[in-house]
């Protein structure tokens, strides 16, 4: 692009030089995909939340633990370095829409975020302001490039109808799409979810509960075999007797009700136990260290969901505090910033935050934190303030007694 403008230039103004434009070089490379193409998501997201999310106890309890606990972050919004009671965008972030509350569609936001790797908010305005917020379904979004090789807009298919939206918005008017994703090394334009990471250990976890589920449905034990002994020239069962053995053992020996039933057998039959060996019975292990991996790709520590030999953490008030710390707090921090950048057309002085200080589980790190600051006598009260994130006192009315 910035070739054929310069050529255009010359051809038009002879003997200047084209004016400097700010452009990366590397992103011009993608503008050679065609306007207006929609760059399709690489992998089947319903298989991904059908197998990992509906049908994988830690998958679905880490996508919950991660949506719940960034949910319950409160958020704020700040403008010139204090934090505010009354805004817009506080009535918006509280009650986004007539059907959820803030918590309700931030879960879902970050559910699809967690699952997909891709969270999609519409923002519905009115007078250019947004007025109400919805979280949309990642698998039904496509982006379509513009001629800059990137999304300028989004359509948005569900069943037969679609709807496509422009991104480009005239006046102070925040884009009705905001985009947020996780990264993704090869992808230009979506990002990668933990569930796909870890799909092979989902995989996994799943067998192995089929493994064991299979156990229980045979008696909870390993199977066994029946030898038939029967006279000389006789050593086989004819197709009927074969049959007729197998429908009575099924249906009079197998399965969690029959267990323990001692068996009754014809003359000539004979039964023989077979065994596991023990590396064969370390499918429990395995799946064990499946579920630990599950819990890594999310960030989640695998002691809060219970999961059986994990000796990282002391305690689970230390568990919890790294989980918060390395994996939520991050997460919202990230929201936050984006929900900025989206809205900073209709309001540029505002700044949306994470309000750590009212978070419960970080209580204890806070309250040894102004233990620290209170007893600094070389700070003001100022200084003090500032160092825990708080907007300097008020100046007094009349002069003198303030901090110096």
């Amino acid at each position: 692009m910035p070739l054929v403008f310069n050529s255009l230039f010359t051809n038009l103004f002879p003997g200047k030089t084209p004016p400097e434009r700010k452009a990366s070089a590397a992103r011009a490379v993608l503008a050679f995909n065609r306007p207006g193409a929609p760059a399709w998501t690489p992998r089947n997201y319903a298989a991904l939340a059908r197998q990992g999310y509906e049908r994988n106890v830690i998958a679905y309890r880490c996508v919950r633990l991660v949506a719940e606990a960034a949910a319950s972050a409160p958020l704020g919004v700040m403008e010139g370095g204090r934090i505010l009671t009354e805004h817009p965008l506080l009535d918006l972030l509280a009650r986004p829409n007539p059907e959820q509350s803030g918590a309700e569609l931030f879960e879902t936001f970050y559910g699809f975020l967690q699952t997909a790797g891709n969270a999609y908010l519409e923002a519905v305005s009115l007078d250019a302001a947004p007025r109400e917020l919805y979280a949309l379904r990642p698998d039904r979004m496509k982006a379509r490039m513009g001629r800059t090789g990137w999304p300028d807009a989004y359509e948005y298919a569900a069943g037969e109808r679609k709807v496509v939206f422009q991104q480009a918005q005239e006046g102070r008017q925040a884009p009705p799409i905001l985009h947020l994703k996780l990264f993704h090394p090869t992808n230009d334009h979506y990002g990668l979810s933990p569930l796909e990471a870890a799909a092979a250990s989902v995989d996994l976890h799943n067998a192995a509960s089929a493994w064991n589920k299979s156990l229980l449905d045979n008696a909870a034990r390993p199977s066994g075999a029946l030898v038939y002994k029967g006279p000389e020239g006789a050593e086989n069962l004819n197709t009927e007797q074969f049959d007729r053995l197998k429908s009575e053992l099924e249906d009079a020996y197998q399965g969690a009700a029959n267990a323990g039933r001692p068996l009754v057998l014809d003359g000539g039959l004979e039964w023989r136990s077979m065994s596991l060996s023990p590396a064969d019975m370390d499918f429990i292990e395995a799946k064990h260290a499946a579920a630990r991996e599950i819990a890594l790709a999310f960030g989640a520590p695998p002691m809060l969901l219970g999961i059986p030999g994990d000796n990282t953490y002391s305690n689970y008030r230390e568990a919890n505090l790294a989980f918060w710390k390395q994996t939520v707090l991050p997460l919202v921090k990230k929201t936050a910033a984006a929900l900025s950048r989206w809205f900073a057309p209709v309001y540029p002085q505002a700044c949306v935050v994470c309000r750590t200080g009212e978070i419960e589980a970080l209580s204890a790190e806070r309250d040894a934190q102004w233990a620290r600051v209170a007893r600094a006598d070389f700070l003001t009260d100022d200084e003090k303030r500032g160092v825990l994130g708080l907007p300097p006192l008020a100046a007094p009315a009349s002069g003198g007694g303030g901090d110096a």
